[in-house]
């Protein structure tokens, strides 16, 4: 097997942007929390609303004659069921395949947030799901979600979906800083690298990576060149 290694000027150049690439990093790290804090504030939803706590007054529906009759609702389900029949992303959001106290399974958009349990824990008693509306789309038009949320079982209806999400479902404070920051070491390793290659080839310290190209050249136009050949 064959091993390459490295050339020093291209390892120290590398574990130099690196080193640079923390700068941006600790400067993210002192700046996310806050905006996470604001992230959090702008995706609370008021009990009532889409996406928020199912008070009493909030009806329970059935199956999808009584989701398509009522404007707004919520689903009784046992335990943690709504979340054990698959789901699948669709517009980047993901979806429960919901099964509905008739059997019916529909997708729908939950805010895990505002889900209220009646139990010792999560896995027994019955869980209140938020307050959902249905909104109609096209689910087949979609082939790579179905593929996703119909691997278990096929859905009941495919021309809408229930929307019990609103402005909710906000993602945890790690993920919300993890890709920015990854992505700005990223940048900072990609640009500080050439440049610091370049000053170390400048000082003498690292060899040019085109430093025979440009000589090659130099000796070409040298060559064909009608005063210096005289």
């Amino acid at each position: 097997m064959r091993v390459h290694y490295l050339r020093f000027d291209v390892w120290l150049s590398l574990a130099l942007s690196v080193l640079i690439s923390f700068i941006p990093v600790k400067i993210l790290e002192s700046v996310l929390p806050k905006q996470y804090e604001n992230y959090v504030e702008e995706h609370q939803v008021a009990d009532g609303d889409i996406g928020g706590v199912a008070g009493d007054e909030i009806y329970r529906a059935q199956n999808v004659e009584d989701l398509l009759s009522h404007e707004t609702f919520t689903v009784i389900s046992p335990g943690i069921e709504y979340r054990n029949k698959g789901g699948g992303y669709h517009g980047g959001i993901y979806m429960h395949a919901l099964t509905l106290p008739s059997g019916e399974k529909i997708a729908a958009k939950i805010n895990i947030d505002s889900v209220k349990n009646s139990g010792d824990s999560i896995y027994s008693g019955e869980a209140t799901l938020p307050v959902g509306c249905i909104v109609y789309e096209d689910l087949s038009q979609d082939q790579s979600f179905l593929g996703q949320i119909e691997f278990k079982e096929e859905l009941t209806r495919k021309d809408f979906y229930i929307d019990m999400l609103g402005n909710g479902g906000k993602v945890s404070q790690e993920y919300y800083t993890e890709t920015p920051i990854t992505l700005a070491q990223c940048i900072t390793v990609i640009i500080a690298f050439p440049i610091i290659h370049a000053l170390g080839a400048r000082i003498g310290i690292f060899p040019y990576f085109f430093g025979p190209i440009i000589k090659k050249k130099e000796k070409v136009v040298e060559e064909d060149d009608p005063i210096n050949n005289k």
